[in-house]
Formats: C-alpha cells, sequence, structure tokens
C-alpha cells in the first residue's frame, strides 16, 4: 500500500534490523474512557521499549495511514471530540480518500503494520464469529479480523478471542483458513476476561523465543497465513466466572432488545460489561492488553535473534 506515512523512529528501526511491534488505535478510541485511553496507551508504548522494541501505534489521521504516532497524535486518537471513525480493512481506502480520522481495527492494523514491515502486533482480543441472537440459531457476523489473520503474515498476541463470541466457531474457522493457534504457557484457549475456555489450542509454547521459532518455522513453510498466540489474562485480574456468564446472557438479551448488528454489536456489549461491572471489566481489559503487548515486544525481540 502506498501513502502511508511512517514515524522516523520505526522507520529507523526497521531498517536496523530492531524489534518493532505494531498496537492498534481502536481500543484508544473505542474501548476505553476518556483520560485512561490516553495513560493506557502511555504504558503500552512504556512496555514495549521496556522489552528493547520500538512501539507503532497506527490510525488515520487526516485521510494518511500513520504507523508510529507522535504525543500530539496520540492525544488526538484519545480525544472524544475527535470522533473518530472505527476501521476496518475495507474502510481504509475510503478513508484515506475521503480524508478522514479513523481507528485502526486488529484487521486494519495488521493490514498497515505489513504494508510497513512490521511483523508483530499486540492487540487485547481478537474478532471472530458472533454468537447467533436470543430467537435465531446461527449467526452470519463474522469479524473481519479472522480473513486479515488467514491473509496476512503477522504474529498476533491477544487473549485468544472476546469471550462474547462464538469461540468454537471462531477457532474452527482459524483451521480451516490454516491460521496458527499457540497457547502461550497454557493448554486452554483464553477467553479474554476469563484465562480457560472449554476449547483446547492445538499448540503449545512456554517461551517468547519458542514462540519466535514457531514463527520463523511458518513463514519457511508454504502459505502466508499469519499466527494467533493466545495468551491468558494475568491470574490475578480474571473476571469472576458466574459474574461474566450473567453479564454476558444480559448483555444478548440487550443485544436482540435493541435491534443492535453488524459492528455495533461488540461496543454495545463491551459498553455493558463495563458499566454493569461497574468498571471491573476495564481493569481486566487494560491489564491483559499490557500483558500482551508486553509479551509481543517480547517475542519481537527474540526474531531479530533469529
Amino acid at each position: 500500500m502506498t501513502g502511508i506515512a511512517v514515524a522516523d523512529e520505526v522507520s529507523t528501526a526497521l531498517a536496523e534490523g530492531r524489534a518493532v511491534v505494531a498496537l492498534e488505535s481502536t481500543i484508544l478510541s473505542h474501548g476505553l474512557p476518556p483520560g485512561r485511553n490516553r495513560k493506557v496507551a502511555e504504558r503500552l508504548e512504556a512496555v514495549v521499549r521496556g522489552a528493547g522494541a520500538v512501539p507503532a501505534t497506527i490510525a488515520v489521521l487526516d485521510g494518511q495511514a500513520r504507523v508510529g504516532l507522535s504525543a500530539a497524535q496520540l492525544d488526538r486518537v484519545c480525544d472524544p471530540d475527535a470522533n473518530l471513525v472505527k476501521l476496518s480493512r475495507r474502510d481504509l481506502g475510503p478513508a484515506i480518500a475521503l480524508g478522514k480520522d479513523g481507528a485502526t481495527t486488529v484487521a486494519s492494523t495488521a493490514a498497515l503494520a505489513n504494508a510497513a514491515g512490521i511483523t508483530v502486533f499486540g492487540t487485547g482480543g481478537l474478532g471472530g464469529v458472533h454468537l447467533p441472537l436470543p430467537g435465531r440459531t446461527v449467526s452470519w457476523d463474522v469479524s473481519a479480523d479472522l480473513d486479515a489473520l488467514a491473509e496476512i503474515p503477522v504474529l498476533v498476541v491477544s487473549s485468544g478471542v472476546k469471550s462474547v463470541l462464538d469461540i468454537e466457531a471462531t477457532l474452527e474457522l482459524l483451521e480451516t483458513r490454516s491460521v496458527p493457534v499457540l497457547g502461550y504457557r497454557t493448554d486452554s484457549f483464553p477467553a479474554f476476561y476469563i484465562r480457560e475456555s472449554s476449547f483446547s489450542v492445538p499448540w503449545r509454547v512456554d517461551t517468547p523465543g519458542q514462540a519466535a521459532d514457531v514463527v520463523v518455522a511458518h513463514r519457511s513453510a508454504p502459505g502466508h497465513s499469519g499466527i494467533l498466540l493466545a495468551n491468558p489474562v494475568p491470574v490475578d485480574h480474571e473476571m469472576d466466572r458466574a459474574t461474566h456468564d450473567q453479564l454476558l446472557a444480559d448483555g444478548l438479551r440487550l443485544l436482540s432488545e435493541r435491534g443492535v448488528r453488524g459492528r455495533d454489536v461488540t461496543p454495545v456489549l463491551l459498553e455493558h460489561f463495563h458499566t454493569a461491572s461497574e468498571g471491573v471489566s476495564l481493569d481486566t481489559n487494560e491489564a491483559l492488553v499490557i500483558s500482551n503487548v508486553t509479551l509481543a515486544a517480547q517475542v519481537a525481540v527474540e526474531l531479530t535473534r533469529k
């Protein structure tokens, strides 16, 4: 993709073969409340640097795709009055052509990171196949994140997929699209707010070095997919399972009552979790994304040694 503005620090690190980690901006503009989002933005970039890598937060500003943001640009992404549009991969062209401001999802972040030459991406939770709403037996609502993983050779570190999704169907689709799924120090696929789902991971790694070895071997094998490294939320920040299950059931009923569909489903559900849990889910969200980004940076550093 032409016309990407890569920050000097990021382009220099890439040219020198140093570790770089891509970071999405939707969690800042849409996932966390004002004030807290800016603090988390600083903390995410700090933990990447602390692990010996360079952070590259990605967004579209004034119709320009940007890989690596200045402090002023981060302020803008986190400003609730800026009204950034949530941009998936399909939205990049229109947003750029029309000079819009937008925050990137997993799919669009992975696409822009890959175009800039970045191969490791740390995030919170991956999108997936949505659960059918009450009264329906099937859902055709599937996140573009899954196609992005199948088509873009980027390692994505996340706490599995959001527990508000159909985890079984999501894992089946990842298998169909030949995306390797690794559990980090776990044999169970994590479910965002909770450490374990009822589904296992096909492969397990226990160190950043092992994860890097898998990345190197996968890239030398036929195919071009990315890799999902599933890292459970830290133990002391896991949400109580009974509370989680009740919040999920109530949230699905809320979607049905409001007639929420498509790209609005996840934001509405997450806002319900944040409000109904009195902020507990926000603490969990922050803790897991910091853990994932730290791990992503560690793997990125290991990859520079291979």
